[in-house]
């Protein structure tokens, strides 16, 4: 079958302290530490086979996430920008939808047929964490020297491909979206989309517990997910959804997606306005009763966010950053205010409540999806990520 498969040279940095473990498996902790040189080849490869408690899907649509960019983005040095958890090389792509062609022995909840997208994260369910519902931060998924669990698309092979095999614990059936898209074509680019809204959703609902109806909410960055929680603030009742973005496709997308006002933050500053200040310009004095950070900026934003929280104001931080910046804790204390780090989608019914969302039609994720190419394509598409000019852009067979 063909894949995109990610390779890269495995040369740890002068100073990483790196594992026993790492150096044997080659699953690293800090992708940017020890990655250099990436290379994204369209391959030929074996079809997977599914095993016990597994399940064989062919793939119908795969998103290119930012962290998907990131892979194939390096600094100066030629290490890869991502952070985080990899192993390469591997076939890249979690933001996936596909049908089921075959179920290995033991699968008894999907079925041949059926629509599904699925969780990236490949959590145990054994460890305390999981055991405690803190799927997200599984101690296997994260220990070098486990290779069964791990993250789809970074340490086991993804879905930018013809069919992928995924443990039947970590789907969810899609088929309810048929009825809203008109077109099994549309529900798959919908079911495709579940994850990025799922993390948005993670964040602001499950972490830091939500909002009521009226609320003033600031969303920062209109990237995927910052253009989900733009969705999902405006499904919840938030009595204004303000965004801050620099694209102009994005800023665009953002209002589509139903942001009251959408503010250009380099904009903003020529003209010697601080976007704090447009916050409180538009709130009226109160500030934000929830910020959510998908930026991925927090020496840019942090500051803005502590001088336009609300009285008893939230921050969900979502966006990614492998550096420290500093916290002035007495606003948090004065204003009442509290900071929620979020990281993945698993568990509390998040994914559930996504694809209800979106079966009721009280959200459009398809709206975001503004370039779409073959697999066999897949070079230029990430040549077109690279530019950031896009919502999302949308990988088919």
């Amino acid at each position: 079958m063909r894949a995109a498969v990610l390779h890269a040279e495995f040369v740890p940095r002068k100073g990483y302290e790196i594992t026993e473990a790492e150096v044997k498996t080659k699953k690293v902790r800090e992708g940017n530490r020890v990655w250099r040189n990436p290379v994204l080849k369209l391959e030929d490869i074996e079809k997977p086979k599914p095993g016990p408690g597994e399940v064989l899907i062919q793939v119908k649509a795969c998103g290119i996430c930012g962290s998907d960019v990131h892979f194939v983005e390096t600094d100066e040095d030629g290490y890869i920008i991502y952070p985080g958890l990899t192993k390469f090389p591997v076939v890249i792509g979690h933001e996936f939808s596909g049908v089921v062609e075959e179920v290995g022995p033991g699968v008894s909840w999907v079925k041949p047929g059926d629509m599904v997208t699925s969780e990236e994260m490949l959590w145990c369910g054994v460890c305390e964490p999981c055991r405690m519902g803190l799927l997200n931060h599984c101690i296997l998924l994260n220990d070098p020297s486990n290779l069964e669990y791990g993250e789809i698309g970074f340490t086991v092979n993804g879905a930018m491909a013809e069919y992928i095999v995924v443990k039947e614990k970590y789907l969810w059936k899609i088929n309810s979206l048929v009825d809203k898209y008109g077109s099994e074509e549309k529900a798959f680019e919908a079911g495709s989309l579940v994850e990025p809204t799922s993390v948005a959703y993670h964040a602001m609902f499950t972490r830091a517990g939500g909002f009521k109806p009226g609320a003033y909410v600031v969303i920062w960055g209109a990237g995927p997910i910052g253009l989900a929680a733009i969705g999902l603030a405006k499904a919840a009742g938030a009595g204004k959804v303000i965004a801050f973005e620099i694209s102009p496709v994005r800023k665009d997308l953002a209002k589509r997606m139903g942001a009251d006002y959408v503010f250009d933050p380099v904009e903003l500053e020529k003209r010697g306005v601080k976007p704090y200040e447009k916050i409180l310009e538009v709130t009226d004095g109160a500030g934000a009763d929830l910020h959510v950070e998908a930026a991925g900026a927090p020496e840019k934003t942090l500051p803005q966010m502590q001088r336009s929280l609300a009285i008893n104001g939230k921050i969900a931080w979502i966006g990614r950053a492998p550096h420290e910046v500093p916290i002035y804790l007495e606003i948090f204390q004065v204003r009442r205010s509290q900071l929620f780090g979020s990281q993945g989608h698993s568990g509390w019914g998040n994914f559930r409540n996504v694809i209800r969302l979106m079966a009721a039609g009280h959200i459009d994720m398809t709206k975001i999806i503004t370039s779409r190419f073959k697999l066999d394509d897949v070079e230029k598409a990430f040549e077109k990520a690279k530019k950031r000019e896009d919502g999302k852009i949308t990988i088919k067979p």
